[in-house]
């Protein structure tokens, strides 16, 4: 294959576009010794920016509350990459925006959160991998219906 046909897949530049950390109940909160409930959501998206260059980001969102639906805290971090993809059919392009972009930023985006939280003042929240791949089939067979 010639220079020019050779498909590219590179990392162009990873940062956090946004973070937030609420802890709307401080400082009472801290004298609660109930362990609180963790939710985590998770969000994709991705745009072409420029001829070969797409930015890929995922939105992490916990939540942690009590038992009594107090929050005891609330982060979320939009994690995001600009992404070289060049020579690489359309199709194509779609799974690694949806899929192998995100599997490179979760980790960032997970370090980010536990730091966050840490910094707040709680124990680390240490997130269980993410299936993109299972992520992105599903959001196709929901768009296809």
């Amino acid at each position: 294959m010639s220079e020019q046909t050779q498909p590219i897949f590179s990392i162009e530049k990873l940062y956090v576009k946004d973070l937030s950390l609420e802890v709307p109940h401080a400082p009472a909160i801290f004298l609660e010794s109930e362990t609180p409930e963790v939710d985590m959501r998770v969000a994709t998206h991705s745009q072409k920016i420029e001829e070969e260059f797409y930015e890929c980001g995922i939105t992490v969102t916990i939540t942690a509350k009590l038992k009594d639906e107090r929050v005891v805290f609330l982060s979320e971090v939009n994690q995001a990459g600009i992404f070289r993809l060049s020579n690489i059919p359309e199709e194509d392009i779609k799974i690694l925006l949806g899929v192998a972009c995100p599997n490179i930023l979760f980790p960032y985006a997970r370090e980010t959160v536990s730091s966050t939280v840490t910094r707040a003042g709680f124990p680390p929240v240490l997130l269980a991998p993410i299936n993109f791949d299972a992520m992105y089939h599903q959001s196709q067979e929901e768009q296809a219906a």
